[in-house]
């Protein structure tokens, strides 16, 4: 075995900085190719991975019978490691800096993990969280996949709602919200417990509806996003009064959404977030 040091060009008391230095110094990019320099840049590197570890140039040196006076120059570094160690303000270096590296490195990685789950289910607890729309009440805004009833695409719409944003203002009139619906849906319906649906009529207000169109304290509400095949002119509902707190919801698609006209309206307490932006399928990403 050709001697290691010399062929890094140090001495047997190099410091690992040193190493490390001559190591680069020693490489030649500019001769890479040649026999002679893959050979040269093989032995750079078989000669710094031993040096470089101070546990195998502990190994090497006793094998070459080289004895360093004073101060272990291996060491060298270690105590601004172990002091960096024991001064981290990192709890879980500190808890395990006792322990083998290997269980370290373990528990370093298991820590991580728990972390990144805990941060994406408190973002999807408070911040934002998805949504699919598995019926066609909010068709054409929101698909519905095919063959459902009144569906348009081949993919359902899957949606992000802003689950933040209801604590900084108050609901407005034609926002998409997801909700928690009351115990009488269920029953209406056949189906409850998260529902996708447009915001029509805030606390105090009257709603009514006469042949398909809305009214708002009896005035036509102007509803763009309900296409006319999808608007329920032969139906009305007498007028009635949105109680303090309650939000009156409704699909965009009039003839098949099960809402608020059948299983009253919506506590605020139940409003989960505002709907903001679909996420697939790709040609539908955007903005709502």
């Amino acid at each position: 075995m050709n001697d290691l040091y010399s062929v890094l060009g140090v001495m047997p008391d190099a410091s690992p900085d040193e190493i490390r230095e001559a190591y680069y110094r020693g490489l030649r990019f500019d001769d890479l190719g040649t026999p002679e320099a893959n050979e040269r840049s093989r032995d750079l590197r078989e000669a710094y991975h031993v040096l470089s570890d101070p546990v195998r140039r502990q190994s090497y040196d006793a094998s070459r019978g080289i004895v360093h006076p004073g101060p272990d120059p291996l060491s060298l570094s270690a105590p601004a490691h172990a002091e960096e160690e024991e001064h981290t303000w990192n709890p879980v270096t500190r808890a395990t800096r006792r322990l083998p590296r290997g269980w370290r490195i373990t528990i370093d990685w298991i820590v991580t993990i728990v972390g990144a789950i805990a941060i994406v289910l408190a973002i999807k607890q408070w911040v934002v969280n998805p949504y699919r729309i598995p019926s066609s009440s909010m068709e054409p805004t929101l698909h519905c996949a095919r063959p459902g009833s009144g569906c348009e695409a081949r993919f359902s719409d899957r949606v992000l709602a802003n689950r933040f944003i209801y604590h900084f203002r108050k609901p407005h009139r034609g926002d998409i919200i997801v909700f928690k619906t009351p115990p009488l849906a269920e029953q209406k319906c056949g189906a409850g417990g998260t529902f996708v649906k447009r915001l029509v009529a805030l606390p105090g207000e009257t709603w009514q509806e006469k042949n398909g169109y809305v009214y708002i304290d009896g005035k036509k509400l102007l509803e763009p996003y309900v296409k006319p095949d999808r608007r329920d002119t032969g139906t009305s509902y007498p007028a009635r009064k949105i109680q303090q707190g309650m939000y009156f919801m409704m699909g965009d698609n009039r003839t098949q959404s099960c809402d608020s006209r059948e299983w009253g309206s919506v506590p605020r307490k139940n409003l989960i977030g505002e709907v903001f932006a679909v996420y697939w399928p790709p040609n539908r990403i955007g903005f709502r």
